[in-house]
Parts: C-alpha cells; sequence; structure tokens
C-alpha cells in the first residue's frame, strides 16, 4: 500500500524531507503545508533585500508550488495552516486561511517542521506599534522594506546582536539608514568569546553604527525607544531581533513530549514520542556533541540534515546521528566571522578543563595583495589535547578555517591531528604553515608547558597592577602606540639588554601579534628566567580589546594608540 506523507511547514526542513522523500518512494503521496503564501525560500538571504544585495524579493522564493508538483509530483499548499493534529486517528485538521474554511487530512506519516517565532516581549510598552517588526519570512522584509520606503525612515532601532540582528543592521547601513543597535549581554554574537567579540564591536563602530551593549528595551515609541538606563534613542523603525522561541503549540496540543529546552523531543532517527509523527529544525531540541547535553539550534544546515534522515528512516534507510557543534558564519561589513563547536564560555559552562590559542597571523603569504591579520581563537580539552572548539575574525577565508577544525570535531581529532594536517597552499590563498597548524603548535606549545600565556582579557589589571611588561617590537613601532607603563626592548636587542630584564618578579611580554614575543619568550627561558608569560593576541588584540572597553566606559586609556596596522 503507498504511503501518505504529511509535511507540516515548507521552508529548509520541511522541504528537504518531502524532496528526500520522493527521491526514495515514487509512489507515495506526499503533502505539504505551509501557513504563509511561500514555500522553499531563503530565510537566511531575507536581511540581504534591504541593501539590495537581493534587489528582487521575489528571488527570495527558490520553488513555487506549481514546480513543486510538476517537478518533484509533491502536493505544496501555501496559506494553509495545520489547527489540531489527530493523532489517534491519524488526521489533521487544517484551514485555508484564503476562504476560512477547514478540512480533515489523513496520514501515515506525519513530519513536523513548524521553525521557530521570532519573540516579541508582551510586556514591553509599544511592542504592538506598526513601526515594531520581525523578519523571519519573504512578507515580513518586504513589509519591513517598504515602511522604510514609504515612511522615508532615516533612523532604525535593532534590538539583537545575533545573526539576524547584525545583518539587519548592517544592510541598513548599506542603504543609507542611521542605526542603533542594542544588545542585552555585555557583547554582540553568543558563539564568540568576549575578547574576540570586541573586534566586531569596532567594525560596527566604524562602520557608523551606533552600538550600546548591556542594556535592555524599556518602552518602544513611534519616534525613540526608551532604554532600561534611562537612555531615549530616535528611531522611526523598530526590528526585533533578540532571538526565537520554537513553535510547540500543535505539538503540546496533541500530547508530544517537549524536551527540557523548551522543543520537541525526539530521538535519535527525528521520532517523537508517536512513533508515526517525526520532527526537525528549530522546533525541535538536538544533542551536543561535545557537551552531551540537550540543546536547541536554529541553523539551515542542520535541518537539512535531520530533513534527510527523517526520510530516510520513514523508507528504512539507514542513518547515523552525531549530534551537532554548532558552525556558522556572519559577514560584518568588511570583516568575516566564523565559529565552530565550544568557545570558553561554553567549556566553562560544561565543567570541561580547557586551555585556549589566540593567535593572529596573516592569511595569506604578506607579500601578496589583500593580505590582512586573522584573528583565530582554538579551544581544546585539557589534558588530552582534543578539539573543542574554534573563532575567526578577518578580512580573508575565515570559514575555511572553521570548516577545517569542524571537520577534526567530527573525527574527534586532537591538536596532534592538526599539527599534521597537509592542507591546499600558495602565496595567494594561504601560507605554507596555516593559520590551522599555526594554532595547533602553540596548543601543543602550552599543552606541554613550554610557555606560559595570559590572555588579552587580564592586560588592563596588569597596567593597573604596574606590572613589568616588555614590548619587543621595533623602536618606531612602538613609538606608534603602546601600553603606557610598557617597556621597548625589541627583539633585536633582546639578547645585549637581559640585565634590564628582572628574574624575581613575573615579567610580561608582547608584540604585534605574539609571535616575536613568543621568540623572546624561548630564548629568556633558555637563559635560565622562569618568571615569564607572553601575553596572547598581543598588541593588536589589546588595541581591539580596549577600543571598544574605552569608548563605552570612559574608564582611562592604557593604550596610547590604537594601532591597527
Amino acid at each position: 500500500m503507498d504511503k501518505k506523507i504529511l509535511v507540516i511547514g515548507g521552508v529548509a526542513g520541511g522541504a528537504s524531507v518531502a524532496a528526500r522523500a520522493r527521491r526514495l518512494d515514487e509512489s507515495a503521496e506526499i503533502i505539504m503545508f505551509e501557513k504563509g503564501p511561500h514555500v522553499s525560500f531563503s530565510n537566511c538571504s531575507l536581511p540581504f533585500h534591504l541593501s539590495g544585495i537581493v534587489e528582487d524579493s521575489d528571488s527570495l522564493v527558490l520553488m513555487a508550488p506549481e514546480k513543486f508538483k510538476s517537478q518533484y509530483n509533491i502536493e505544496a499548499r501555501v496559506n494553509s495552516e495545520v489547527t489540531k493534529i489527530n493523532r489517534k486517528e491519524k488526521t489533521i485538521i487544517v484551514k485555508d486561511l484564503t476562504t476560512g474554511k477547514e478540512y480533515e487530512e489523513s496520514y501515515d506519516k506525519l513530519i513536523l517542521s513548524p521553525g521557530a517565532n521570532p519573540i516579541r516581549p508582551g510586556s514591553i510598552p509599544g511592542i504592538n506599534n506598526p513601526n515594531v517588526f520581525t523578519v523571519r519570512n519573504v512578507v515580513d522584509i518586504e513589509n519591513f522594506s517598504n515602511y522604510i520606503k514609504n515612511n522615508k525612515v532615516k533612523k532604525v532601532a535593532v534590538i539583537g546582536g545575533g545573526f539576524i540582528g547584525i545583518e539587519v543592521a548592517e544592510n541598513l547601513r548599506l542603504a543609507g539608514v542611521e542605526v542603533t543597535l542594542v544588545e542585552a549581554l555585555n557583547q554582540v554574537m553568543a558563539p564568540f568569546d568576549y575578547d574576540m567579540a570586541q573586534i566586531l564591536h569596532k567594525e560596527l563602530i566604524d562602520k557608523g553604527v551606533n552600538l550600546i551593549v548591556s542594556d535592555g528595551v524599556q518602552k518602544l515609541n513611534e519616534d525613540s525607544i526608551e532604554l532600561q538606563s534611562g537612555k531615549k534613542v530616535d528611531a522611526e523603525a523598530v526590528v526585533m531581533a533578540i532571538g526565537v522561541r520554537p513553535e510547540t503549540t500543535l505539538a503540546k496540543e496533541a500530547g508530544l513530549e517537549i524536551g527540557e529546552t523548551g522543543g520537541i523531543k525526539v530521538d535519535h532517527n527525528y521520532l517523537t514520542n508517536d512513533r508515526d509523527i517525526y520532527a526537525v529544525g528549530d522546533a525541535i531540541e538536538v544533542y551536543n556533541r561535545l557537551t552531551h547535553k540537550r540543546s536547541r539550534l536554529a541553523l539551515a544546515g542542520p535541518a537539512q540534515r535531520q530533513a534527510r534522515a527523517v526520510a530516510d528512516h520513514i523508507n528504512n534507510v539507514c542513518h547515523r546521528n552525531t549530534g551537532v557543534i554548532g558552525s556558522s558564519v556572519v559577514k560584518v561589513f568588511d570583516l568575516n566571522a566564523a565559529s565552530t563547536g565550544l568557545n570558553e564560555k561554553a567549556a566553562k559552562a560544561a565543567d570541561i578543563d580547557y586551555g585556549f590559542v589566540y593567535i593572529i597571523p596573516g592569511d595569506k603569504v604578506g607579500l601578496m595583495p589583500e593580505s590582512n591579520p586573522l584573528h583565530f581563537k582554538l579551544v581544546y580539552e585539557v589534558p588530552t589535547g582534543k578539539i573543542l572548539g574554534a573563532q575567526a575574525i578577518g578580512k580573508g577565508n575565515v570559514d575555511k578555517r572553521i570548516d577545517v577544525i569542524a571537520t577534526l570535531i567530527m573525527m574527534d581529532g586532537t591538536l596532534e591531528d592538526l599539527k599534521e594536517l597537509e592542507l591546499c597552499y600558495s602565496p595567494m590563498f594561504g601560507t605554507a604553515k596555516d593559520v590551522v597548524n599555526h594554532a595547533a603548535l602553540v596548543g601543543l606549545n602550552l599543552l606541554n608547558g613550554f610557555f606560559k600565556q595570559v590572555p588579552v582579557t587580564k592586560v588592563r589589571e596588569l597596567v593597573e597592577d604596574d606590572a613589568f611588561i616588555i614590548d619587543v617590537r621595533e623602536k618606531a613601532e612602538y613609538e606608534e602606540g603602546h601600553l603606557i607603563n610598557s617597556i621597548n626592548i625589541p627583539l633585536s636587542e633582546l639578547r645585549q639588554r637581559t640585565n634590564e630584564i628582572p628574574k624575581d618578579v613575573p615579567v610580561y611580554l608582547h608584540c604585534r601579534s605574539s609571535q616575536r614575543s613568543y621568540n623572546a619568550v624561548m630564548a629568556l627561558q633558555n637563559m635560565g628566567y622562569d618568571n615569564l608569560y607572553n601575553i596572547s593576541g598581543s598588541y593588536l588584540g589589546i588595541c581591539c580589546y580596549e577600543y571598544f572597553n574605552d569608548q563605552v566606559t570612559g574608564r582611562d586609556k592604557i593604550v596610547t594608540a590604537y594601532n591597527f596596522k
């Protein structure tokens, strides 16, 4: 007997289940229901319509219902809201939003892919004002874009510094709109550690975004927003991008089990507690490969893999659930920022003993055009050296490096494995010892105790305590900008000036990117010094870290000049 498969939700997860199910079974009857007017649209591309990078909003729709029918023999019903699941009868109730009529549809297998809804806190006065928007689908972005054009909006407040908030802010700036970005936490982009996020903070400020962190929204007005700190910011329109909440209404009402994270609970085959109902995408909770705990992950890649697994299971094809690690990338004006696995915050929260590397090598050979620094942070387990995660920010190919790390994580790779990876090399594309190889070598040196380091986050404390800090850059570099209490002993003069370096107090060394200071540390250790610490991130990292702190706090500067060359 031919199977009848119903899919609720027609974007990444739902459309992928339907398409894969058809490839595996030509005889199955497959019907997909979507509450909105579009199926299979590129929701990750929505913000780029605001700047005109995606010129026509119609191009955001990847496949029309007619094409699903003609090419895949899949019936895609848009403007169709599923209002109830009758598990005992194995039917659903569908409301046709164009006519208002309801009807019943039976199923053999049912797949839930309802996604997640943008959070709109009802406790905030003005949250339902006509100038307050969210970005979830094509209709949302069209409405917001039209509002800006029709009302000649010049000032917009974006609430939330995650992926959507950052991309909306950037594309509005590219369109010439004045943007205030408000984030309740002390940094944007939670996948990055605080020290790395400062690089993104600087880029946002440099590109004209009025960035406000550690502050939340108190009230929304027609022409302004009021913050919890008492600040008032002019804003003719507001975009709420403070996160998403899994859409579990149907599942709860049907008695399907909800997990500890608030997402639909599924097993390794993405089956719910009903053996004929599956769930995928933003609405479910997933298994984190590194923390061994349940979590939620609203990313398109995992949703599509889940979708394939579901279609395979329905058709008796084996599937291996490897868990998730959370790999992502975002463009922030001239910078690219990517991350995978655990950052320091997540490793601490999971009670994992870890170490980290923060290096700033070039993304390609320095002689080549468009060679730029690449800020790279690698997190590894102690004492095994197992790779736990990485973050990369720069103008070059950060995704390439993070993809390498993500692959190693999925293979349970270690620092030793990363050190030995043979990767592509050409001066135009990278360096013979790539950034990731370099990070592994530094990590192994730290793990094996060849030298000690202090993080860039501790530098202000060291300066305020008048610690003994040596800057080993050349004199001309030092004069362009330096830590206010540092002593300049260039690496080229180090061996002749050891009499200036004490052995009875901790000595902290840095250069531009930590490489020369590492060489200085090793040389001095070979001369009998055992009181040395290399400052990770060095001068470039210190400048990025302190630049934003000074902008926000107004504290005394510890750097004479922010020299980012």
